[in-house]
């Protein structure tokens, strides 16, 4: 079996009593608070972009079949002006009535779903830009959350070999981080190559 290598206890109160010490331990903390918080960012972010993308699929879907359903009606109303025209004069008073009104009936209908049609364009569209805002944002938060690992690993660093350089790195990766986060949900700043 292994050999375990059990601490100092003296060594350890040191280590605690140490104000470096205990101020990178702290600082480790916020890291940690900051990487949670840029994870739900990035979770959501992914979330409300597949999500948005689904709907707006689904909308187009209908959209389409709208477009169809207001084809039939359109070419179904040609076909009874081409009967009036070609055999009009054929027709009785009342067949032609006939005739006309469910024409008219066909025009209303395809009149109908062109409205429909457009405002189920427009939802899509909706989506589709709300799509696109959370895969704007995804990008900062994905990269967030690497800094931030990246910023709790060098405060590690810091507070086992006891220098000050590894922690101000810590600190300046930490901070450039947590404004990509921040950034990642006010979408403030566009940034070249996240977008």
């Amino acid at each position: 079996m292994a050999d375990v290598e059990v601490p100092d206890p003296k060594e350890v109160g040191e280590k605690a009593a140490d104000p470096f010490t205990r101020q990178v331990a702290l600082s480790v903390a916020v890291y940690a608070v900051a990487l949670a918080v840029t994870a739900l960012g990035g979770s959501n972010a992914g979330k409300d972009m597949m999500m948005a993308q689904q709907q707006a699929t689904n909308e187009w879907a209908y959209y389409q079949a709208k477009v169809v359903r207001e084809n039939l009606y359109q070419v179904e109303a040609e076909k009874l002006d081409l009967e009036l025209e070609l055999r009009g004069a054929e027709l009785t008073e009342a067949a032609r009535r006939r005739v006309e009104k469910t024409r008219d009936q066909y025009r209303e209908r395809a009149a109908r779903y062109t409205r429909e049609k457009e405002e189920i364009k427009a939802r899509a569209e909706g989506l589709e830009k709300d799509r696109d805002v959370a895969g704007r944002r995804d990008p900062y938060f994905d990269y967030a959350e690497v800094l931030l690992q990246i910023a709790i690993v060098l405060a590690s660093v810091a507070m086992l070999s006891g220098k000050p350089w590894p922690y101000y790195a810590s600190l300046a990766v930490a901070g450039l981080g947590l404004a990509l986060c921040v950034n990642g949900y006010g979408l403030f700043v566009r940034v070249p190559g996240l977008e």
